[in-house]
């Protein structure tokens, strides 16, 4: 459960980042790139992330 929390977490962030450089390089697929990421993140890490921080406090 931890590595695929590791892993959701670095796609998502490496989705971004790289979505980034390619809005401002004007490169093909940059908003398609965002996107994905920006869904991942809010879709996947966060609620692991949130799930993860509750188990520990309980």
């Amino acid at each position: 459960m931890k590595k695929l929390f590791y892993v959701v977490g670095f796609l998502a962030f490496f989705l971004i980042g790289n979505g980034i450089l390619f809005k401002i390089m004007h490169w093909p697929s940059a908003s398609m790139q965002l996107c994905m990421g920006v869904l991942l993140l809010n879709l996947g890490y966060l609620p692991a992330y949130f799930y993860n921080k509750y188990k520990a406090n309980a």
